[in-house]
């Protein structure tokens, strides 16, 4: 079968499974002055929000960055919710930040609102409103350098252009196809308006890994969206699919994707037709640690085509899929080992939404898709770490556990003040307390808590919220050494405090 059959014959598939939602696009994402708070409500250009949110994130946007948290604290004690926080707190973000040039940089303030949530919602109640403040205050930052970049603000749909419901589900996927950012936000508005978020969600999670750009943060919003949504309401989807839309079609340069072979769709392209020779029950199988093994020798060494040739030929041996995700899982962690740093970072955050979108998406080409476009990113993350220098040669599977003192406690304030000095030391230490003690919830509770008192970066908190979330997603043979790879970027305790805790802490009291 032809390559342009395969995909077309992929995403029929999807198609049929699933609707799609949501997309902005370059021609109606307009680059406005700043306005008053009245005339943001009246604009025609700006895109109106739902009323009941409305006010809440005007506050957001128009109060200085040295007042906000405490405006915002006046509003908790007054009666507003935690989910009113949040779910104005996103639409301030996809409305005034743009997702360009790159999927990332000032664009964190957005895929930053899930990671702050879950370490919120996982957190003691004396330290719940911590993360979510600090989120504000990133936002003010993020706000300000988007103004820096020509003030860009998320318009209204075009109205004229937007498709039947009919129509809306086959108008987006050409629109994709094509990398038409007009007709995708007008399509997207369609199909928000009528379908639901479990139809549209398989769609989203393929187009969020069919290339790699942007180092995972595609895939990351696509997740991360999701998530966000399902916490503060449907209700507020459509500035949202609209922005993820306009980022999914981000691209270098001027050349249109369909017209070019390049490195970033090449792997995508090419696993369209690996999807279609898995074995017909290939989600059941064994769990095999020597698979594992196997699989994690070829992201340290193989290709993007050598690994994912693998993946197949290991689930067509009657492997289960989860002996696949421990490699996936486990290997990104040891790049971070072996080069700690923003790139290592994202081969843990980009494969944790890619695992999210797998176990909650319905469609099987989709998820075959999430596992061997995970496998193809981790040997393109590598290739990307070895441009930036050194790339160590430490395994995982070779660690050996170092003691740590009597008592949980002691144990951990001897694990977090090696990882402000000696992070190699604190990874054995982990590895000899994840062993002795196979639900390690005093350690997770103590690297969140450190999160929120030091942390300062928008990857502190991506990265520690998905790394402790996919150490029960790892099997019990290697969650251990998972773990302990997690000290290459968790805080320490010897590093200052962040003082936008005691300013949070005073605005609440």
């Amino acid at each position: 079968m032809s390559f342009s059959s395969t995909r077309r014959q992929f995403l029929s598939t999807a198609a049929s499974a699933t609707a799609f939602a949501g997309a902005a696009q370059l021609g109606f994402l307009s680059k406005l002055p700043p306005v008053s708070a009245e005339e943001a409500n009246s604009a025609k250009d700006v895109v109106r929000l739902p009323e009941d949110i409305a006010p809440l994130v005007r506050l957001i946007e128009e109060t200085p960055r040295e007042k906000l948290l405490e405006e915002v604290a006046g509003k908790i004690r007054k009666g507003t919710s935690y989910r009113e926080i949040v779910a104005a707190l996103l639409l301030a973000g996809v409305k005034n930040v743009q997702p360009r040039p790159s999927v990332g940089f000032k664009f964190h303030a957005v895929l930053v609102v899930n990671s702050a949530h879950l370490a919120s919602i996982s957190s003691p109640d004396e330290q719940r409103w911590l993360p979510i403040f600090w989120a504000l205050d990133y936002f003010k930052s993020s706000q300000l350098q988007n103004e820096k970049e020509g003030n860009w603000s998320l318009s209204n749909v075009n109205e004229s252009r937007v498709p039947t419901p009919a129509k809306a589900m086959t108008a987006f996927t050409e629109a994709m196809n094509k990398w038409d950012e007009e007709a995708a936000d007008a399509a997207v508005a369609s199909l928000v308006r009528t379908a639901g978020a479990n139809e549209l969600f398989d769609v989203f999670a393929y187009y969020g890994c069919r290339d790699f750009r942007s180092i995972g943060h595609k895939a990351i919003y696509v997740s991360n969206a999701w998530r966000t949504l399902n916490t503060v309401g449907w209700q507020y989807a459509e500035p949202v699919l609209r922005s993820l839309t306009y980022a999914l079609l981000a691209r270098e340069g001027a050349s249109n994707p369909v017209d070019s072979d390049l490195d970033a769709d090449r792997p995508g392209r090419r696993n369209l037709e690996r999807a279609l020779k898995f074995r017909d029950n290939w989600q059941t199988g064994k769990i095999d640690s020597n698979a594992t093994h196997e699989l994690l020798a070829t992201i340290y060494s193989g290709d993007a085509d050598q690994l994912s040739n693998q993946i197949v030929e290991t689930l067509n041996q009657g492997i289960s899929p989860q002996s696949v995700w421990d490699a996936l899982l486990v290997g990104s962690g040891e790049l971070l080992m072996r080069q700690p740093g923003i790139v290592g970072i994202h081969t843990l955050t980009s494969t944790n939404a890619l695992r999210y979108a797998y176990g909650v998406c319905g469609s099987d080409d989709t998820r075959k898709m999430l596992l061997l476009q995970n496998g193809a990113f981790l040997t393109l993350f590598r290739g990307a770490m070895k441009g930036r220098g050194n790339l160590g040669d430490q395994k995982i599977e070779q660690l050996e556990p170092a003691d740590v003192p009597q008592g949980h406690q002691a144990a951990l304030d001897s694990i977090f003040e090696a990882v402000s000095t000696n992070r190699a030391k604190a990874a054995q230490q982990t590895l000899a307390y994840a062993r002795a003690n196979p639900e390690p919830h005093d350690y997770i509770n103590r690297a969140r808590s450190l999160i929120f008192m030091k942390g300062r970066d928008t990857h502190d908190y991506k990265f520690s919220s998905a790394v402790l979330e996919d150490y029960h997603n790892v099997s019990p043979a290697w969650r251990d050494r998972f773990l302990a790879t997690s000290v290459f970027n968790l805080k320490g305790s010897r590093e200052s405090d962040n003082p936008l805790v005691k300013r949070t802490q005073a605005a609440l009291a």
